[in-house]
């Protein structure tokens, strides 16, 4: 029996009004998302990759109802998620953001901001909640010790398990993590990873993790979609993606990737120039420009998600050539 998806993202699109260089020239469109479609079942990580500023942050935005989308749906358990809302249907979408200290007040203690947002929801009397903020704290591998410290009176990684311990209080339904432990050193990075593996799979969480690391993506996500110039452009299962990927730009990402054993060899595809502006983006394929593999067609018509086996897909014209 197939099992409905917590979350589906259907064609979302954001559009900015903008210029073309002087403050007086002519008027443009910026397209940071266009068409972008996915979904995420309870238990599953969907990770999203690309380089800075190809619109992963805004696809985040967008799924938490943070932005309105330009076009295009936003669905939690098959219902629309979008503002205005009832206060107990945002509570299920919660979002876990890089900037740890931005995301706490610095003049509040840990224990203030973690049972603030239980007493806006209006869920148990002070004591109850105090005991519920420790339960959190507990789940994420926190002593009730920290709930009188202050922010600073923390390191980087328990300010990061203590967002993780603010976002659960509520118990949302699917957590959005924007470069969520990009910040953190490499030991304390491998922690909290497995911790949100473990919350995952123990809370059937849905999860879109948004990384340009795709390590940390490899290890945590079950699929994974890639962004170019606000587009996807592949996606399917981690391991077909990240493992034998059919699209010329995933090749140079996972290019790029360190080597996982001592020895092992990769295939470098380096890419030349940067990516185009979203305000003058280029005819057909977006990444012909960069392209070693580009032909005629690839400039002229912009190509559509085409599937290979096992649900895994690329925007390509010439997919089937390059996987033989």
């Amino acid at each position: 029996m197939m099992v409905a998806p917590v979350l589906e993202a259907r064609g979302l699109s954001k559009f900015y009004r903008g210029r073309r260089g002087a403050i007086f020239g002519a008027p443009s469109l910026l397209r940071a998302v266009d068409d972008v479609s996915f979904e995420i079942a309870a238990g599953e990580a969907f990770g999203l990759v690309g380089e800075s500023g190809c619109g992963k942050s805004t696809v985040g935005r967008m799924v938490s109802a943070a932005t309105r989308p330009s076009a295009g749906d936003v669905l939690l358990d098959g219902m629309p998620f979008a503002a205005p809302m009832p206060l107990a249907r945002r509570a299920e979408v919660q979002v876990v953001f890089q900037d740890t200290l931005g995301a706490l007040n610095p003049r509040l203690t840990i224990g203030r901001q973690l049972t603030e947002p239980l007493a806006v929801h209006g869920i148990g009397d002070r004591a109850e909640r105090l005991d519920l903020a420790r339960a959190k704290l507990d789940e994420v591998g926190l002593s009730g010790d920290v709930m009188g410290r202050y922010p600073h009176e923390v390191s980087g990684g328990q300010r990061q398990r203590i967002v993780l311990a603010r976002s659960l209080s509520l118990d949302p339904k699917l957590m959005v993590c924007d470069e969520a432990v990009s910040a953190l050193d490499v030991s304390v990075q491998a922690h909290v990873v497995n911790l949100l593996s473990q919350l995952k799979e123990k809370r059937q969480l849905g999860m879109l993790f948004i990384s340009h690391d795709l390590r940390v993506v490899n290890h945590l996500c079950e699929r994974v979609g890639v962004l170019y110039l606000g587009k996807l452009v592949e996606t399917g299962p981690r391991r077909r993606v990240l493992g034998a990927p059919a699209h010329p730009y995933t090749r140079a990402l996972t290019g790029a990737m360190p080597a996982g054993r001592p020895g092992e060899k990769r295939v470098r595809a380096v890419l030349s120039g940067e990516p185009p502006s979203p305000l003058d983006p280029p005819s057909g394929c977006p990444f012909h420009p960069r392209c070693t593999h580009a032909i005629a067609v690839c400039r002229e018509v912009k190509p559509a998600m085409r599937m290979l086996d096992g649900g895994h897909g690329a925007a390509c014209h010439r997919i089937e050539e390059l996987a033989a």
